[in-house]
């Protein structure tokens, strides 16, 4: 257990770490030439075979060759909020598994050294990033996590509500700063047609502090919410610090405005390993490298036959080379 006078201590050192971090250029963290130089998984792409031995599938991953490892809440820690909305909705995913998976963040940091592994960011709750942040940097601490990430965001029924998240965004980054952390925001493709003369994506893209609130964009759902992803990375270069990679089998669009888990599980059925099907991949990934992405994340929403579906994943991007 970390002593809380020690991390408070050493909470100044993470902010000045992540000060420095923002200055680096991306291609030097990034790339040899013009390729990637490491690939991360998100976990919700394989939470059934990490309920039944993490460990080996960590092994798994490594072997795959991924450097890079993104956790899905809820935590130990989480928000009772957060832990009990989780439980409505893993009835219709057939699987209750996250976290963690019933081991210490202390037992995780170890399993992740022996197999090269880290972990620069984790999906969280609302409740927990408004209520549980000293909690979840104490964990962050432990595993070297940067980025403190919401998964999505309620849809608002006006202009004014979206300001109003835009504000509560900018209050939970300032909250993650002082920890030495990230608050970032990861769309789920709601907020992307236009309300009111404006479009709410973009409302909240310039009301929030680019020093404060960072993105990370899902390439599947802003497609099937109808809008081009290079469209984004171009127009605010340097907002979009991760990136979820996944590909369509094809051009499928939300039934209705990309706002809850129905409208998402019902295009699971469309998604295919990066590379096999209709985006776009190399024009997308080359725009994101030169507008600053910082972490290329594979994601396949419980893919099946979990190690053959990440590893022509990963042998497709590792191949790939990127536009100048």
């Amino acid at each position: 257990m970390i002593n809380r006078k020690d991390f408070l201590k050493n909470s100044g050192a993470l902010a000045l770490g992540s000060l420095l971090l923002q200055r680096l250029p991306a291609y030097n963290v990034l790339y040899r030439g013009q390729h990637f130089d490491r690939i991360g998984v998100q976990l919700f792409s394989i939470p059934r075979i990490l309920e039944k031995d993490f460990a080996g599938t960590m092994k798994m991953l490594s072997k795959l060759g991924f450097k890079e490892i993104e956790f899905y809440g809820p935590y130990p820690f989480s928000a009772t909020e957060d832990i009990e909305r989780w439980k409505t909705v893993t009835p219709s995913l057939g699987f209750s598994g996250s976290g963690y998976f019933g081991l210490t963040v202390q037992q995780v940091k170890k399993i992740l050294d022996g197999n090269g592994l880290v972990s620069p960011s984790m999906h969280t709750g609302l409740f927990t990033l408004e209520n549980r942040m000293g909690q979840m940097a104490e964990a962050a601490q432990v595993l070297g996590t940067k980025y403190v990430i919401l998964p999505s965001a309620q849809t608002q029924s006006s202009l004014d509500g979206y300001k109003q998240q835009a504000d509560q965004f900018n209050k939970i980054g300032g909250s993650a700063a002082k920890y030495g952390l990230r608050f970032a925001y990861h769309n789920h493709g709601n907020g992307l047609k236009e309300m009111e003369g404006k479009i709410p994506m973009e409302l909240i893209l310039e009301q929030t502090d680019p020093k404060l609130v960072y993105l990370q964009m899902d390439i599947y759902w802003t497609t099937a919410a109808g809008v081009d992803p290079v469209s984004y990375l171009d127009k605010y270069p340097g907002r979009f610090k991760l990136m979820h990679i996944k590909d369509m089998i094809k051009q499928v669009r939300f039934s209705g405005d990309g706002g809850d888990s129905k409208q998402w599980i019902e295009l699971f059925p469309y998604m295919t390993d990066a590379g096999s099907g209709v985006l776009d991949l190399k024009t997308i990934l080359s725009h994101a490298a030169k507008s600053g992405m910082e972490h290329f994340i594979v994601e396949r929403d419980l893919a099946p036959n979990p190690e053959e579906a990440l590893g022509k994943a990963y042998q497709y991007l590792a191949g790939l080379k990127l536009n100048d």
